[in-house]
């Protein structure tokens, strides 16, 4: 029977290590890039295009869950150490072929010559984030265009885009809705001509709970790893549904003052914070015998921080400028959504065949919590970006 209970510890610990330790050692993962083209009564057409250039560089994209997936791994890791004047001379010997795989057509199939009038990228800084550099273009359109479509090539990745009718004489601007794309097509035509009709407030919030839920399920192991060391604490509910409700009220929080502008962290502050997090609650699950205050108060400091990593994802997407609040919550239930779904998934494989036998935080609770442990104490040093790994 000893025997037995030892197996069916270390067949969970296996299948816990078999799925999350692999993207232990993750880099970053290429962000959609974001492209606005503005035009105005003239027919001057401005396009902003946000994206990695790196990874354009050596033609990673979104399709790797971990850069160091990629074929040219190795030279991504190369150009992102680099400093803005080194990678500039890089990004010129690419512009040809830049240019030759995008192209912004009329209604009438005609594509419009486009050049690059400006590149600016940023500084190094944080390597475990995308730096994310601008590239501006410039093109005419005949007044006589009715809409317009942009193709970008999958080979530089997901991507999202919306056009600014602009009249500077009466000052007005005009935003299309995001247009996001994954596959390798152009984009619905944009009108020139006509205001685009705002997105129904259902496909707003269908649009966002959906992005709040994979955000967590499944790309969020940092804070899958947290969800289930919460888990492990206890096999009761109470405890959990205490801890949770702490987390959940942190997280909103921070993340309603990070999207308004109020308050935020940089990224090399709060990565590194959440994989400790991640490291405190599996020690202390193996510590600890019984839910405290302070364990309440360190898991709302916990989500708190959590919910700036949820912001600085949410400002990539970007959020609708008419439904701000709307968006905001329904990211929010899409989280929880997550979390919840790791819990009841937790509980049916582990909590409901074990939970209350004697053995339980012998054999599961304190070894599972030591593995979440190690692997985010190796997320920590990484995170860190001392260069060791």
């Amino acid at each position: 029977m000893t025997f037995l209970r030892r197996n069916i510890s270390w067949l969970l610990l296996l299948m816990l290590i078999s799925i999350l330790f692999p993207d232990a050692s993750r880099a970053d993962v290429v962000k959609p890039a974001l492209i606005e083209i503005s035009v105005n009564k003239q027919g001057i057409v401005s396009i902003e295009i946000r994206a990695s250039i790196e990874a354009l560089l050596t033609g990673i994209n979104g399709r790797y869950k971990n850069t160091k997936d990629a074929p040219n791994a190795a030279e991504y890791d190369r150009l992102r150490q680099m400093s803005s004047e080194q990678l500039f001379p890089e990004f010129k010997q690419f512009e040809k072929t830049f240019l030759g795989k995008i192209y912004l057509e009329d209604d009438q199939g005609e594509k419009i010559p486009l050049s690059i009038e400006q590149i600016k990228i940023p500084e190094r800084g944080y390597t475990k984030v995308p730096r994310i550099s601008l590239i501006k273009l410039g093109a005419k359109v005949d007044l006589s265009a009715q809409s317009l479509r942009w193709y970008y090539p999958m080979s530089f990745g997901d991507y999202a885009v919306r056009l600014r009718q602009v009249d500077l004489e009466k000052q007005n601007f005009h935003w299309s809705e995001w247009q996001w794309l994954r596959k390798d097509a152009p984009s619905e035509p944009m009108s020139l001509t006509e205001i685009v009709a705002r997105k129904p407030l259902y496909k707003t919030i269908a649009n966002y709970i959906e992005l709040g839920y994979k955000h967590i399920l499944p790309k969020g192991t940092d804070h899958i790893l947290f969800i289930l060391g919460l888990f492990l604490f206890s096999s009761a509910w109470r405890p959990l549904v205490w801890q949770i409700t702490m987390f959940t009220i942190a997280h909103t929080i921070t993340l309603g003052l990070a999207m308004n502008g109020i308050f935020d962290l940089p990224e090399r502050i709060v990565q590194p914070l959440i994989a400790l997090s991640i490291v405190y609650v599996g020690v202390e699950n193996v510590l600890n015998k019984g839910l405290k205050n302070s364990r309440l108060a360190l898991v709302f400091g916990f989500g708190l921080l959590h919910g700036l990593g949820f912001a600085s994802m949410l400002a990539d997407f970007g959020m609708p400028e008419n439904a701000f609040a709307t968006a905001l919550i329904s990211f929010n239930v899409g989280v929880e959504l997550g979390q919840l779904s790791i819990l009841v998934g937790a509980y049916l494989l582990i909590g409901l065949w074990f939970g209350k036998r004697e053995w339980y935080k012998t054999l599961v609770i304190n070894p599972a919590s030591i593995v979440i442990a190690l692997i985010a104490f190796y997320w920590f040093i990484d995170r860190l970006d001392l260069g060791w790994f």
